[in-house]
């Protein structure tokens, strides 16, 4: 039997429940998150513990017993694979104890590290935990690593960039390790280590706040730290994106003040768990959800009030199999659909008018005809005329509603509801973007009055737009898509219909430059492309079109006459395409519309039907993991 499975929407009858039951039960890398465990050992009561306590993350209550250590212990780290926790402490110091988390009952030696010391930070993925750091006499920048499967002495790794304990950790994707702050002097340095090489860390960035005791967890994306002494003890959560470089930025604050406890994790909600307030151990239990941002949420209690205590999941980020993912777009043995130019098959549309403003996110695969789905939602005060631009990784929404400077975005190998990204120079909405594999522009715009700003961002580092330059037209309903070296602005409104098109260099940063003109004056078209060709469809000349058109992009010159739409529609942001196939979703028709119809953009001829749309919509925001401008 081959190792990849057809999706799961498609397999059908026994050999569907056969080799889905056998995945779960044997081969372990089904989604499964309802199920996993957060396993806490020992800490500090007042005096060593040696307590084991079980968690069931998905759900919410108090902490239940386990089992327990061979001796009572402090200062502990923990991390965890599918199937073991493994833990080190204080006493004996440097030895290292396991548990199955299938099964309660005490725990058994595991091995010990290559130096013998407390106050480490662990990380994991589901084959190796790498412990950094540490303190015996002095802090230590020692990195070793162990293979979950096997017993016995850690062996080197190589080196934490400074020297510390008692930082943040569990902080992992299935490749990425992170360590948060941590002694001496309330370091604010995060680095990371690669799971398949050694060598030691490299720098990632820092913390808001310098501090030592962060509690520390993680999705397979995003890491959390929440709480910490810095030297004063805060409630501050931290969070970062595992899979770019930069500094923390704010995420929310714990219920109370408290460091020195330690979180744990499934691919949606992170857990942080008991803590010091000075002068007492907490038993409180907080938890958030990881995809979104906010104040952490009551949980339940833990057995007994501690901290320095170690905590391990068999859920966490670090492990492939629990990645939150669309099984209509990935199968079960967790082979990722290919994503980027000329792989890239997921298409998004979010937000809009139904006639009220929505917030839902739904998604396609644009291969295959068929009626989109739910993916998830967007942020609450942002959903109605945004524009968009993608990576091969992420998707972002451009402003809108408000108007708004908001940039939101979402991952496209994972379902699930947006999550802030920063802030566009200038609030406005109905504006158009574009950009190359890295670096996403966004262009025009509403802000009342119309606007001829261009921003990028680098779509791998959160943070705030940067100024590019202007368009050669203020104006607003335009719309916009290129190829990865060349961004085109076509079309919109500056109390006038426009046919002007403009286009800029994405790499570089200055003024738009004159491309063509459009067939006629038009907004509220929407644009796809294939590395080398743009393609427009519908809008608005004033009366509503089924015009479909399209230019070279890698030239200048007017547009040319492509075919039809299925419906004559005002399309603005419903669009998305891979490198052969563009689909325009949604619009406005006299009426919101559900249709989506697609197009072979090398060809010239009409469209053709490809499904619905769940909720019927317009001026909703549009793009794919494939696109045109993605080498």
């Amino acid at each position: 039997m081959s190792n990849s499975y057809p999706r799961p929407n498609q397999a059908s009858g026994i050999w569907k429940i056969n080799q889905i039951t056998k995945n779960i039960k044997t081969i372990g890398n089904w989604p499964n998150s309802a199920s996993a465990l957060g396993i806490l050992a020992a800490g500090n009561t007042g005096s060593s513990s040696k307590t084991i306590q079980q968690i069931t993350i998905a759900s919410t209550g108090n902490a239940i017993d386990f089992g327990d250590l061979g001796t009572a212990s402090q200062d502990e780290t923990g991390a965890g694979s599918y199937v073991r926790g493994v833990y080190v402490g204080s006493d004996p110091i440097g030895v290292q104890f396991y548990i199955n988390f299938a099964s309660k009952g005490n725990a058994a030696e595991y091995g010990d590290l290559s130096s013998l010391r407390r106050h480490g930070m662990k990380v994991a993925n589901n084959i190796k935990h790498v412990t950094g750091g540490g303190y015996i006499s002095s802090e230590l920048n020692t990195i070793d690593e162990n293979i979950f499967a096997t017993l016995g002495t850690a062996t080197d790794f190589g080196d934490l960039t400074t020297l510390r304990g008692q930082g943040g950790k569990n902080i992992n994707s299935p490749t990425r390790g992170l360590f948060a702050g941590g002694f001496p002097s309330n370091s604010d340095v995060i680095d990371f280590i690669e799971f398949s090489s050694s060598g030691g860390a490299t720098d990632f960035g820092n913390l808001i706040v310098g501090g030592s005791g962060y509690m520390g967890t993680s999705s397979a994306t995003r890491g959390v730290m929440g709480g910490a002494e810095t030297p004063s003890i805060i409630s501050t959560i931290n969070t970062v994106e595992i899979g770019s470089l930069g500094d923390a930025i704010d995420f929310g604050d714990l219920s109370q003040a408290r460091a020195y406890g330690d979180g744990c994790s499934n691919s949606l909600r992170a857990l942080f768990c008991g803590g010091y307030t000075n002068p007492a151990s907490v038993n409180t239990i907080d938890y958030v959800t990881i995809s979104t941002f906010g104040n952490a949420t009551d949980f339940g209690d833990l057995v007994e009030a501690a901290h320095e205590q170690g905590a391990a999941s068999n859920g966490h980020g670090g492990l492939q199999e629990f990645q939150p993912r669309a099984p209509e777009l990935y199968s079960p043995t967790g082979t990722i659909v290919p994503r980027g130019g000329g792989v890239g098959d997921i298409g998004i549309i979010g937000g809009g008018e139904s006639p009220s403003s929505l917030n839902s996110i739904e998604t396609y695969q644009i291969s295959i005809t068929g009626n989109a789905i739910d993916f998830g939602d967007l942020l609450s005060n942002v959903h109605d005329l945004s524009g968009s631009t993608s990576s091969a990784e992420r998707m972002l929404f451009l402003g809108g509603t408000g108007p708004s400077n908001v940039i939101q975005y979402i991952q496209f190998d994972s379902k699930g509801n947006a999550s802030d990204f920063g802030d566009l120079t200038v609030a406005r909405r109905a504006t158009a973007g574009h950009g190359s594999d890295t670096r996403g522009l966004c262009g025009g715009g509403w802000d009342p009055s119309y606007s001829n700003v261009i921003d990028y961002v680098t779509y791998a580092t959160l943070g705030n737009a940067i100024d590019f330059g202007n368009l050669t037209v203020a104006r607003g309903n335009l719309n916009g898509s290129g190829s990865s070296t060349r961004a085109v602005f076509n079309g919109g409104y500056d109390g006038s219909l426009l046919d002007v098109m403009d286009y800029v260099t994405i790499a570089s940063t200055g003024n738009a430059t004159d491309f063509g003109n459009m067939l006629a004056t038009t907004d509220n078209a929407a644009a796809l492309s294939s590395p080398t060709r743009m393609v427009m469809g519908g809008g608005t000349t004033p009366s509503t079109i089924d015009v479909i058109q399209y230019i070279t992009t890698a030239s200048t010159g007017n547009s040319t006459d492509f075919g039809d739409l299925t419906v004559a529609r005002q399309t603005y942001g419903g669009r998305g395409s891979n490198q052969t196939r563009g689909v325009f979703a949604g619009g406005y028709a006299g009426g919101d519309s559900n249709v989506m119809d697609y197009i072979t953009i090398g060809s010239t001829g009409n469209a053709t039907d490809f499904g619905d749309l769940i909720t019927a919509r317009r001026g909703g925001a549009g793009d794919s993991n494939g696109r045109g401008g993605l080498s």
